[in-house]
């Protein structure tokens, strides 16, 4: 899932890690089995053909790590022999990709395999160490099987398994579903021009190595004559399911197929289909990598923008099915403590899966500090698995609430602005009663503070930051509706945080979110979509507002994202980016102008 760029800006930095690699050897003794790897690596070509799904080969950055305290490690895989779900929470570790890129060697993941235990990160849920591309040969021996990289890997790949397991890690590793990997190396997936696959002998081998996690990308998929890309993906990464479903050992199973099709109609198909197969998917574009020729080149604007797409998924999203919203570098060059902070607090309010990608032993103190917070990383592996719903979004400020277990809740306000914020928040906006006699006990994340029975969130949020508080409401407040903004992605700009999210307003029109009454809507049990006093019905054809009570008021809504009338039973569509008007057209499978997301 990567292009030529990443590669030509690494090719330094590889060619110097490599160097050192062939003085080191990894600190685990060798086991009784080969080295995975006998001969030296073939020459790579200098140019690599691009991959269709790097999409936003953003610069710079890496990433981070979390601390401290100790919430219970997550759950991630099941014992061998066991029925029980994998990843119930969303699964949390560390990747070498964001920072490393391909410039890393076996001593490069233990050493930070050893820093994950050392700072306390590996206690606070950070516990599956994942190897990503450019461990492996291009080409298989002569039995078909996969060989490590011997300058990179020296003793094999299963050392590396038992010494992440000693340390009470899990071992995570990386292929592709294509016949090559982004970087170029043996794919399990069918040859080009067709022909064998290697996906139950890859898991096998896998299984034998102790591997714990499979992130399996789709960089170079083969086509046949005849089918679809989607048909094609649908088809490996089902065959990818089967095969570890073989072996006996639990496997989490990592699949990046969706992010092959942001941006285009059949997106939506794959994130129905995906979570059949696996447990997580990365769904769009990855987040910006940390490049040693620019290392402090800002890299929050890629943070943004996955946040921004990750957060319209939430329907796709259930415990033991997860949105990735790719690697956290909050920590490293290219984002500030600020920018760190919202980071975690993010991914945290979306349930979005938390991996860290970066140099952990280089983490300041303030850094492990905010990303190993017990109380924020609670908020992200709370076991009803939901998506924040946004509850309104001007060009400076989101608004998010999301539905905790235990009668609490959590409430976040991002400061994109580059000034500081005040912000003053009612109970009301996120669908409380506004009797007076609604209050709430809100714990401030960041500094701990407990405000009892405060009856307004009061805060001043600096650029870039986060503010995150767990609140338990009075038995004033009752149960919340189900309230906030209405949106529809705009493809055409994407990596444009501020125009790719468009509002529905109760003047009839998608315009960009300015954060007004007129965009939060309430959906009622009985399925009206309500904002102020009125009602979203059809009329004469047309969408309009008028009374709650009309038989036209209720609707209901597909998991591909389609609000459909239940009376006239069209679906309400919007114009092109130029045309803002609303209008109920015959529902068409994959047409992005009636997409819509919805509070979770």
């Amino acid at each position: 899932m990567r292009g030529n760029e990443v590669r030509s800006s690494l090719e330094k930095h590889r060619q110097m890690i490599l160097s050192k690699a062939k003085r080191i050897t990894p600190s685990v003794a060798a086991a009784d089995v080969p080295a995975a790897g006998t001969s030296l690596r073939n020459q790579r070509s200098a140019q690599l053909s691009s991959c269709p799904r790097r999409l936003s080969l953003a610069v710079v950055g890496v990433i981070l790590l979390a601390f401290l305290t100790g919430i219970a490690p997550c759950t991630l895989a099941a014992p061998a022999g066991s029925s029980r779900p994998l990843a119930m929470t969303p699964p949390m570790g560390w990747n070498d990709w964001a920072h490393y890129q391909c410039g890393y060697t076996a001593q490069t993941i233990l050493d930070n395999a050893n820093a994950l235990a050392r700072t306390g990160l590996a206690a606070a849920g950070y516990k599956t160490v994942i190897i990503d591309d450019c461990w492996m040969q291009k080409d298989r021996d002569k039995e078909g099987y996969l060989q490590a990289d011997p300058l990179r890997f020296p003793n094999g790949m299963k050392p590396i398994g038992e010494a992440l397991h000693k340390l009470g890690l899990n071992f995570g590793i990386y292929e592709d579903a294509g016949y090559l990997t982004c970087d170029g190396d043996a794919g399990s997936g069918e040859v080009n021009g067709g022909g064998k696959t290697y996906f139950d002998q890859d898991a096998r081998l896998f299984a034998s190595w102790g591997v714990d996690y499979l992130k399996l990308d789709g960089c170079r998929m083969y086509v046949p004559s005849g089918s679809s890309p989607e048909a094609s993906y649908r088809k490996a990464y089902a065959a990818e399911s089967a095969a570890l479903k073989k072996v006996n050992r639990p496997i989490v199973f990592s699949e990046s197929a969706p992010a092959y099709f942001q941006g285009k109609p059949e997106w939506y198909d794959v994130l129905r289909w995906v979570g059949a197969y696996g447990q997580l998917w990365r769904e769009g574009s990855d987040i910006a990598n940390f490049h040693l020729n620019d290392p402090d080149h800002p890299r929050f604007s890629s943070v943004m923008w996955n946040y921004t797409y990750n957060l319209q998924l939430g329907r796709f999203q259930k415990p033991g099915n997860w949105d990735d919203a790719d690697f956290i570098i909050g920590g490293d060059h290219g984002m500030s403590m600020a920018e760190t902070r919202s980071q975690l607090a993010l991914w945290s309010m979306m349930s979005a899966p938390l991996i860290l990608s970066s140099d952990v032993g280089k983490l300041t103190p303030q850094a492990i500090t905010i990303l190993g917070s017990k109380s924020v990383i609670a908020i992200d592996q709370d076991r009803l698995g939901r998506m924040a719903t946004l509850v309104s979004r001007n060009l400076e400020m989101d608004l998010l609430f999301k539905k905790l277990s235990g009668g609490d809740y959590a409430v976040a306000v991002l400061n994109r602005g580059e000034s500081p914020l005040p912000v003053t928040v009612d109970p009301a906006e996120f669908g409380f009663t506004a009797r007076k006699t609604c209050n709430f006990d809100a714990r401030d994340l960041w500094s701990g503070r407990l405000q009892p029975a405060a009856s307004t969130l009061q805060t001043t949020v600096a650029s870039h930051d986060t503010a995150l508080w767990r609140i338990h409401p009075s038995a004033g407040c009752g149960a919340p509706a189900r309230t906030g903004a209405i949106t529809m992605s705009n493809a055409e700009a994407s990596h444009q945080p501020s125009h790719y999210t468009r509002c529905l307003a109760s003047s009839g029109e998608l315009e960009d979110c300015s954060g007004t009454p007129a965009e939060v809507w309430t959906i009622t049990p009985a399925g009206a979509l309500k904002s102020g006093d009125h009602c979203l019905v059809v009329a004469s054809g047309k969408p309009v507002m008028a009374s709650c009570h009309n038989g036209s008021a209720r609707w209901h809504y597909t998991v591909l994202g389609d609000l459909v009338n239940d009376r006239d039973h069209q679906c309400l569509s919007a114009g092109s980016a130029q045309d803002i008007s609303l209008k109920m057209e015959a529902c068409e499978k994959g047409k992005l102008e009636q997409i819509w997301s919805l509070p979770n």
